[in-house]
């Protein structure tokens, strides 16, 4: 059932919503999509949650940690509607998902629950409609020159670990022709780097054209003019699209870069993961991409702490990472989830053997990343800028995504001023384990 509350006409004015979004980048993107039609509607927009009647929180349910930080949330928005601070309070998302009727019987201060497909009801709550004629608008949340665009929704992998299929239900690509159609508005809009995502981004068209399209989506994408940077996030590495890797060698717009999440290389926790791929293939992959585009930059993330992730398998890791010498890396600790089908084998791994683990990985990432980031000082390297702090100019170069990698601090001649959203050339002066230094040629 729908709840529709009356607007606040105090003072004849429309009410105000704000948006706390929470979790991943498509997450981001649902949250942009939501405000760009409460805007359309003439309903008043703020980012500050405190100054608004009505909040919406865009929740995450992924690990134990994002859903912890998702509850903390509701419950302090919940505390300010006691206080009468806001007047509404909506949440919306994969939590809610997941586990609806538990927040519901726990949180009697949240007005309404949604869930992720959940757009027309929340603003039929809100006392508003869709707009149609907005598809592929949004608000932008990031700074004006880049944005994330979700080019499919759900995810149909198994793998063992992971809630995603619960909460985003099965992949559904997007039709190309609203995806370009969305693209087209975000550079029009000033957006000069776009980022290609999804649950798995490399199953995009299997579902609606009986074949992966990736490739010729990353091609019409970097074909729009003022477009700068396309680049390519969340790619599965069972049945890889191989056409893809010639369409980045070639295409300037194209970065030369990829997140591609490979969780382990032991063959019995991939087993188990149900990963589909094994460690051969795996290592032979790695090798493939890199043959293929000379010079590019790999990120990638595994899982310690698995169930079935002895000693043995866990220095089979070790060993990995450093042959490897994946450029950007991150480790997530196993969280069990219940309704996925690893929850059944428990979690014999105790909390300070992951933590260890982990700290182990990212210390010898920490000694790749700075031998990498050394070996481009003295190197001429595009940087978009990002923000202006204390006078610097921060940055990233091709290799290096917003919100997780490295970043560029520039220093340039008095009286110079760059603009936010510049690509400029920098020579590279200096670096540490995950940040660059130079100036402005």
């Amino acid at each position: 059932m729908v709840v529709v509350f009356p607007m606040n006409m105090r003072n004849n004015t429309p009410e105000t919503v704000s948006i706390v979004t929470l979790g991943c980048s498509k997450n981001t993107v649902d949250s942009e999509v939501l405000a760009r039609q409460i805007q359309a509607n003439n309903l008043a927009f703020t980012n500050d949650p405190s100054d608004a009647d009505t909040v919406i929180i865009n929740t995450c349910g992924f690990i134990c940690e994002a859903k912890e930080e998702s509850v903390r949330t509701i419950l302090e928005a919940g505390e300010l509607k006691k206080q009468g601070t806001i007047k509404k309070l909506l949440v919306m998302g994969c939590l809610t998902e997941r586990y609806r009727q538990e927040l519901e019987a726990t949180i009697p201060e949240v007005d309404a629950f949604f869930g992720t497909t959940d757009l027309d009801e929340i603003l039929a709550t809100l006392g508003i409609n869709f707009k149609r004629e907005l598809l592929g608008e949004r608000s932008l949340s990031t700074p004006s020159h880049f944005a994330y665009l979700k080019i499919s929704e759900g995810c149909d992998n198994p793998c063992s670990f992971c809630a995603i299929p619960l909460m985003r239900g099965q992949h559904r690509s997007r039709p190309l022709e609203e995806i370009i159609r969305e693209a087209e508005f975000l550079a029009r809009s000033g957006v000069r780097e776009i980022i290609i995502i999804a649950q798995d981004t490399t199953y995009y068209g299997l579902d609606l054209y009986g074949e992966r399209r990736l490739a010729r989506l990353l091609q019409a994408v970097a074909d729009i003019d003022g477009i700068e940077w396309v680049r390519l996030l969340y790619a599965y590495p069972s049945q890889f699209p191989e056409n893809v890797l010639h369409l980045m060698r070639e295409h300037p717009n194209i970065v030369p870069y990829l997140d591609i999440p490979l969780q382990h290389i032991s063959d019995q926790v991939l087993k188990s993961m149900r990963r589909g791929i094994s460690a051969k293939r795996t290592r032979d992959l790695v090798r493939q991409i890199r043959d293929e585009v000379p010079g590019i930059i790999l990120r990638t993330t595994f899982i310690v702490g698995y169930p079935s992730e002895n000693d043995e398998a866990f220095q089979e890791l070790i060993d990995f990472v450093q042959e490897s010498r994946f450029e950007r890396l991150g480790v997530f600790t196993y969280s069990q989830e219940e309704g996925t089908s690893a929850a059944v084998l428990g979690d014999p791994v105790p909390a300070e053997i992951k933590a260890e683990r982990r700290e182990e990985i990212m210390n010898l990432q920490q000694d790749i990343s700075r031998q990498f980031n050394e070996s481009l000082i003295g190197s001429k390297l595009p940087v978009l800028i990002d923000r202006k702090e204390d006078g610097v100019f921060i940055g990233r170069t091709p290799y290096d995504a917003p919100e997780v990698d490295n970043e560029v601090y520039l220093t340039v001649e008095k009286n110079k001023e760059l603009s936010v959203g510049a690509l400029v050339e920098a020579r590279i002066s200096d670096a540490t384990e995950y940040d660059l230094r130079g100036y402005v040629l």
